[in-house]
């Protein structure tokens, strides 16, 4: 097999695999014709979608990865098309390998990190590694798929891998390249993973340090002077004083692209006159229902119905609707009912056929299951399973066979097998196929339950469910209650093209008429409006809340001007009108957009100088903290076992810097004002606990680094997409 890097870089490009998170998140590749068959492995120029560390991705090379990744996805998963999600998603995987391919290639190359032909073929069959271990293993049962299972083990055997490689189709051995290539990807992320956390270390100096500082407790008194204690229309900044601020704390200003959208909506539901219309058809089918002879109903049903589904399970009192069921079981067989509204669809229903059944029944059964049936990892087909149930089935009725040897030889159900808990010869249930009684709410498959109470004492039966094919006899019965089958056509009320068209209209006036932000705001208060915000919008969004599939919406956004407002745009089964009410672009916010803020911040700056200024004034001469407080008229408030971990002192938010000073204070001493987020405190320490003393820190310093180490999984690869400075605009052409 040619491992020449041509070929490797050919599949790579077409493949589509997708490395989404370093060391974390696998691409979502499962090679369909492993688990089943041996003979198929698996069923403009300056336009950009995006920039990667200062690179822009073209549209014209970026679109056919797409193509080939979305003809490959087809290909291996049977489909002619796929859904309009399953697209999507494959572009975001085409996106993220292109994140991979400029921003962590670059990272292997430089360190010099790669995976030799050698060391990639001892971990696709020496010694298979954990990814290709989840990808040729059943997802249901974690065994290696047949193909390349060990049969004493069920695990995954180099041997078959090895027999595999040497025997491959030209097509298995391309498909074989692409799993090859998403292997040397996985494990070139661990060995840069590794380096990284083998170079971490946490010295011992600064493991007590964060030791000391977790363990030793202080107790506080402290007096706290609220920012709320002023109202903020009291003090007036000057323009110098916004823009001093600004200019000296830029990165508190720091915001992402994005947009800001408001919109109303106008839902597409039926008419009172599309309801009347589907009655009124329904009236008429309801006529013929009544006219369809005994044995005709199945065809009409399937062909009328909305669901193409004709009901033959029986029914005991209770289980039908509300709006039928009393009647059905007062009636004879013939009787229709309807139309009846449930759910937003008209229903017709006729009472087909109706029997006596026993309450509970005690049976028991022979499994014959089949390949897929996900009974057993049996090989016979479906056929040859119905033909082994069917010589079963005749050798019980014919007397040659005992039904415990039967269930002992041929029963695909691992319930048979004695539990670890049992003696020989104590009951379990599911010995020699013994499942005790059974009624309509055992929890067991209806064609195993409706097998044993629809048929009487001693008769033997074939039933099958989705396990495969049982061979049921039932051993004894008691009891007896009515069972009916109804037969239901649904016709589901949707709007008419007439009921859409005014909806529309009504969305058109109102986009029409209201042209501008100002008068979308005014019309939405006039006209009692409910008006929907979603949060500010960024470009690689895929969610936007109240709609479904928002990329019109987003794409819109990017498109078009704060204050515009858009036409009717169709989302599933509503019609909105959407406008633009605020524009954010990458970098520091322009002063005049964060004017609100800015002021709210100078403010409370101020009112923190004030307050700094009373609590020094109070403090003058080594006044005690009950001596500060009673001059400002304020509270002595305590806190016990204050730490560096403690989240919040007590009548206040988070205060980290106050943490911060009190973790530095010695017992019997006094801070200085802190200037915290809620207020301005006065910290008095009354005592402190030391911590525990700690002789051996290596313990605690393992720890800390144990804890570091995961954290390179995922934060070594946001901070590089963070120092690549991505920008993505998929959206507008996807």
């Amino acid at each position: 097999m040619s491992n020449n890097t041509s070929i490797l870089e050919s599949l790579r490009k077409r493949s589509g695999l997708l490395v989404a998170i370093v060391g974390v998140a696998l691409m979502a590749f499962v090679l369909t014709g492993l688990f089943s068959s041996p003979d198929s492995l698996f069923g403009g120029n300056n336009q950009y979608v995006g920039e990667i560390a200062g690179k822009k991705i073209k549209y014209e090379a970026f679109k056919p990865k797409v193509d080939e990744a979305v003809e490959n996805q087809k290909r291996s998963s049977g489909k002619t098309t796929l859904t309009e999600s399953e697209t999507d998603g494959i572009v975001q995987q085409v996106w993220n390998q292109q994140i991979n391919e400029h921003v962590m290639t670059k990272e292997y190359e430089k360190l010099g990190i790669s995976v030799s032909d050698e060391e990639l073929y001892d971990l696709m069959v020496e010694h298979p590694h954990s990814a290709l271990v989840r990808q040729l293993s059943d997802p249901q049962t974690g065994r290696a798929v047949e193909r390349f299972a060990d049969p004493q083990t069920g695990q995954l055997s180099p041997v078959k891998l090895r027999e595999f490689t040497q025997a491959m189709t030209d097509e298995e051995e391309a498909q074989w390249l692409q799993l090859e290539n998403y292997i040397r990807q996985v494990r070139t992320i661990e060995k840069y993973n590794n380096l990284i956390k083998k170079g971490l270390y946490v010295t011992t100096a600064a493991t007590k340090r964060n030791y000391t500082a977790q363990n030793t407790n202080a107790n506080i008194k402290y007096v706290f002077k609220n920012y709320k204690l002023i109202p903020d229309s009291t003090i007036k900044p000057t323009e110098t004083e916004l823009h001093d601020y600004y200019s000296t704390h830029q990165n508190e200003f720091k915001q992402e692209e994005s947009r800001k959208v408001e919109y109303i909506a106008y839902d597409i539901a039926p008419s009172q006159e599309d309801f009347d219309n589907v009655k009124k058809d329904m009236e008429k089918l309801a006529a013929d229902f009544k006219e369809q002879k005994p044995g005709e109903d199945s065809a009409f049903v399937v062909s009328e119905a909305d669901s193409r589904f004709f009901d033959m399970s029986y029914n005991t009192a209770g289980t039908l609707s509300p709006m039928i069921d009393t009647t059905m079981f007062k009636s004879e067989v013939g009787t229709v009912v309807g139309p009846y509204l449930e759910n937003g669809t008209y229903l017709i229903s006729k009472l087909t056929g109706v029997k006596n059944s026993a309450d509970s029944a005690r049976i028991r059964h022979i499994l014959v299951a089949y390949a897929g049936s996900g009974a057993s990892e049996t090989k016979l087909t479906k056929e040859q399973a119905k033909k082994l149930a069917d010589s079963l089935l005749a050798a019980i009725k014919g007397g040659k066979g005992k039904f415990t040897d039967l269930v002992e030889k041929y029963s695909d159900d691992r319930g048979k097998t004695k539990p670890a808990d049992k003696k020989d010869g104590e009951y379990y249930m599911g010995k020699g196929g013994d499942y005790g009684w059974v009624n309509a709410k055992s929890s067991f498959v209806p064609a195993f339950i409706n097998a044993g109470l629809d048929n009487k004492k001693g008769e033997v039966v074939i039933a099958e469910s989705n396990y495969g094919y049982h061979i049921i006899e039932v051993l004894d019965t008691k009891g007896s209650q009515k069972k009916v089958q109804v037969a239901t056509i649904d016709k589901k009320v949707e709007p008419s093209s007439k009921t859409i068209t005014a909806v529309y209209a009504e969305a058109n006036k109102f986009a029409g008429t209201n042209t501008t932000n100002e008068l979308f705001q005014k019309a939405v208060v006039d006209q009692k409006l409910n008006k929907r915000s979603p949060d500010p919008i960024k470009e690689s969004d895929r969610v936007v809340a109240g709609l479904e599939n928002p990329k019109a919406l987003i794409r819109w956004a990017y498109e078009n001007k704060k204050g515009t407002v858009s036409e009717p745009l169709e989302f599933g089964s509503k019609y909105i009108v959407a406008v633009i009410t605020d524009v954010k672009e990458k970098g520091i916010a322009p002063m005049e957009s964060v004017k609100d803020a800015l002021t709210e911040k100078v403010i409370r700056d101020k009112k923190a100088e004030m307050f700094t200024k009373e609590f020094n004034d109070a403090m003058a001469g080594g006044a005690t903290i009950d001596a500060v407080a009673s001059k400002l008229k304020l509270a002595v408030e305590q806190a016990p076992n204050v730490n560096f971990n403690t989240a919040a002192i007590p009548g206040s938010s988070n205060e980290p810097a106050v943490i911060g000073v009190v973790s530095t204070m010695k017992a019997k001493a006094m801070s200085k004002p802190v200037k915290g987020r809620e207020g301005v405190f006065v910290v008095y320490v009354d005592a402190v606990t030391p911590a525990p003393e700690q002789k051996d820190m290596k313990a605690q310093q393992n720890m800390e680094m144990s804890q570091l180490a995961p954290r390179v999984d995922y934060e070594v690869f946001d901070a590089l997409k963070d120092n690549a400075n991505i920008s993505e605009h998929i959206v507008r052409y996807f």
